[in-house]
């Protein structure tokens, strides 16, 4: 297996791109089985979960052809309603394809997804809509069997809000007949923007990107073109990087007002940086504050940046309280980074006590998850010596070529085998 080998200390400088947003990617992908006709994607991340979902459409009669970031993809017919279980137990997003599949087919069976192991992620939600569009849903030995003749509008109330819920509804939706209304939606900038490109093909979609949305069933889709936007994770996560190790880091082609959270932080720490329309420059700085954070729904703290904001508070002064609330075991990878040097008390699974300033020192770690192992590829560029970090696909997943991209800028990383 691959494994990445970081020599840290090294400052920074130069200019690192975003690419394109695979929260977005993934549910345009899946949208795309909505209609017969070919789609063109632009700017699509060449990263393990993209392809894995790729690959799983082309198991139900998807033609697929990539060529850099763009992806034409037409899926004229569905030849099967059974999702690759070997595949489905590899990617949560799996489940994205219940609503395309299942308004083209009448039924489509899965076994329970996959995903990162960032605590309990059942699918009540997804079960809980589709029963409302009059779906038929059955359970045997952890797998789904999902039925319908005629999916119709209805009214949903998410008593949790899901990102990934809101989408597949508003997906689900667009095709079902009637009007659906979903309340307490989530608003994360993918959602406008894949109802964008569904309008664009034909829906009518009002409220995304809001707490209430309305969707009035069409009895056709059309497909077009769509460029993915620039992924929001990945600038923060460069930022965070810039803040740490940064002389300067400039952060292009991203959206800087989609991380209006994390710069409240940065103002409150002291971080020294500077924002420009799709860019944003940050330097390292020996006296950054401590701050308490709380991961919340858009517009609050994103949960995906808060383990490598974590790193960054190993480096404040001072005490800081990390609270968690989107997801349990999210903050177990803490324990890694005592291991190079952090002073971080777990008070339970959803809360962590940092202090700092403390030196980190390279050790040879596995890679828990996605956004857990780049945050440890951030603490292995700080630390001295030198850090190991195996289990690197489930870094692959999310990033892409990303030993390649640090390496541009100064960074002492390799990939080896």
């Amino acid at each position: 297996m691959s494994k990445f080998i970081i020599n840290g200390g090294k400052k920074l400088k130069g200019e690192i791109s975003v690419h394109g947003a695979k929260n977005e990617a993934l549910k345009v992908i899946a949208a795309s089985l909505l209609s017969e006709k070919e789609i063109t994607m632009k700017n699509v991340p060449n990263i393990e979960e993209v392809d894995r979902l790729l690959e799983l459409c082309q198991s139900v009669g998807s033609k697929i052809r990539r060529q850099g970031t763009t992806v034409k993809m037409q899926t004229a017919e569905i030849t099967s309603t059974e999702l690759d279980p070997g595949l489905v137990k590899k990617i949560r997003a799996a489940i994205l394809l219940i609503g395309p599949i299942l308004l083209r087919k009448g039924e489509v069976k899965l076994p329970h997804p996959g995903g990162c192991a960032i605590g309990q992620r059942p699918i009540d939600l997804f079960i809980d809509g589709f029963a409302k569009f009059g779906a038929k849903i059955t359970e045997e030995n952890d797998s789904y069997h999902f039925k319908a003749v005629k999916l119709k509008g209805m009214n949903f109330f998410f008593p949790k809000i899901s990102v990934t819920a809101t989408e597949v509804m508003m997906m689900t939706a667009a095709l079902a007949e009637g009007k659906t209304v979903l309340k307490n939606s989530a608003a994360e900038p993918e959602i406008p923007a894949l109802a964008e490109y569904l309008n664009a093909c034909g829906a009518k979609i009002s409220g995304a990107g809001t707490s209430t949305i309305i969707i009035e069933g069409v009895k056709k889709l059309n497909a077009g073109e769509v460029e993915i936007i620039p992924d929001r994770v990945e600038a923060g996560s460069f930022a965070i990087l810039g803040a740490l190790v940064g002389n300067p880091l400039r952060v292009v082609n991203c959206r800087p007002d989609h991380l209006e959270s994390l710069f409240s932080m940065f103002d409150k720490m002291g971080v020294d940086y500077k924002v420009g329309k799709d860019w944003i420059e940050v330097t390292a700085s020996k006296n950054i504050r401590a701050v308490d954070i709380v991961t919340h729904e858009y517009p609050g703290f994103i949960t995906d940046l808060q383990q490598p904001f974590t790193v960054l508070l190993t480096q404040a002064k001072g005490v800081s309280l990390v609270h968690e609330t989107i997801f349990e075991g999210r903050l177990f990878y803490t324990d890694k980074l005592n291991q190079m040097g952090a002073k971080i008390i777990m008070c339970d699974p959803h809360r962590v006590i940092v202090n700092g300033p403390t030196p980190l020192y390279g050790r040879r770690l596995e890679s828990p998850d996605l956004r857990a192992g780049f945050s440890l590829v951030l603490a292995g560029l700080v630390a001295e010596c030198t850090t190991e970090i195996d289990n690197i696909y489930q870094i692959d997943r999310g990033y892409e070529k990303i030993e390649e991209r640090l390496g541009n800028v100064g960074a002492d990383i390799k990939r080896v085998e």
